[in-house]
């Protein structure tokens, strides 16, 4: 086991996948220089850079998948796939369902999301919610260096498409490309430990769709995702100094999700928090709280999410997305309805 960044994690896995499998390539803009030591190994054939066009190249990777490659389509920001949403939603994600299983698409969507580094709302979305909500789509979000190798096998391995979301705060490599620049003097609130793990000498596929309970609670259950899984155990550790035993669940997957483990934890706990950096409205929050209402579940909830438009303003950004401040703050007043 040795130190690795989340970034190098999941370009190490990606390594180990190209090299045992000859159809998975990697192709977007820059992909070359962003990841070199994959273009050094793998070569231009299989590390291809492309023109500033997502809908082109994302498209082309649809068509690749569905002859037989398994490519990984690398959009540098989650909210520029709003340009080549059609390739997913009408085409890659209907496929095996409209032709009666006989055609695939097995790519991986590989690309940044989140905020935090003062980028407004057109570079900061998260929009987990929005995908998972097209049937046939898998979306991923891993929280650190150790899981995101191993759930980007299994993403490979689906045989259907994936979108593989990477927060840019727990990612040296898109933080220092996307989030460098006129911002010397600004701190970003970078979690160290989901920043930086260690990774195995093999990577081992990580199921889909299987969440992790990274701290038991008694008092309240918080699920989250990404970097919100490192706020939410600050805000924890936090809480225990108030005699509040708060428990995280990191989901790992919005889809599929893992409805058991959720409603097993909110079963216990009787108190349910979801902290999503995505939209509140219509979003994931709400449909945890459907999971477990469905699941005959009593329980007092509350959701700690982006609320509007993502400001450029650093101070009005902070207020905006999920911070511990808000987490701790939804919490103490869920436990005093007692």
């Amino acid at each position: 086991m040795k130190p690795i960044s989340f970034s190098d994690a999941i370009d190490s896995a990606l390594g180990q996948a190209m090299a045992a499998d000859p159809r998975v390539i990697l192709l977007g803009e820059d992909v070359q220089g962003l990841h070199g030591g994959l273009f050094m190994r793998f070569g231009r054939e299989r590390v291809r850079n492309t023109p500033i066009s997502e809908a082109a190249f994302l498209g082309a990777a649809v068509a690749a998948s569905m002859a037989g490659l398994r490519p990984v389509a690398e959009i540098m920001l989650v909210d520029f796939i709003a340009v080549a949403i059609d390739a997913l939603l009408n085409h890659a994600a209907k496929l095996d369902t409209f032709s009666g299983g006989r055609w695939q698409a097995p790519l991986v969507v590989r690309t940044s999301c989140g905020g935090g580094y003062g980028d407004g709302g057109q570079h900061e979305q998260s929009l987990w919610g929005w995908l998972a909500h097209i049937p046939g789509l898998s979306v991923v979000v891993p929280s650190n260096p150790a899981e995101a190798g191993g759930l980007l096998l299994s993403a490979l391995a689906l045989g259907s498409p994936v979108v593989f979301m990477e927060h840019k705060l727990i990612s040296p490599l898109w933080l220092d490309f996307l989030g460098s620049g006129g911002r010397d003097t600004v701190s970003f609130d970078i979690p160290a430990q989901g920043a930086w793990g260690v990774a195995p000498a093999h990577w081992e596929p990580l199921p889909l769709g299987k969440a992790s309970i990274c701290r038991a609670g008694s008092d309240v259950t918080i699920v989250t995702l990404g970097v919100g899984v490192h706020r939410a155990l600050q805000a924890a550790a936090l809480l225990e100094g108030q005699g509040i035993s708060a428990g995280v669940v990191d989901l790992r997957t919005v889809s599929p999700l893992d409805k058991l483990t959720v409603c097993g934890e909110v079963g216990r706990t009787r108190r349910l928090l979801v902290v999503d950096e995505d939209y509140e409205s219509f979003g994931l929050s709400g449909e945890l709280a459907a999971v477990a209402l469905e699941a005959g579940l009593t329980f007092q909830y509350a959701r700690v999410c982006t609320q509007s438009t993502i400001p450029y303003a650093r101070h009005l950004e902070d207020e905006t997305l999920p911070n511990v401040k808000r987490i701790v703050k939804a919490v103490e007043q869920l436990v005093e309805k007692r």
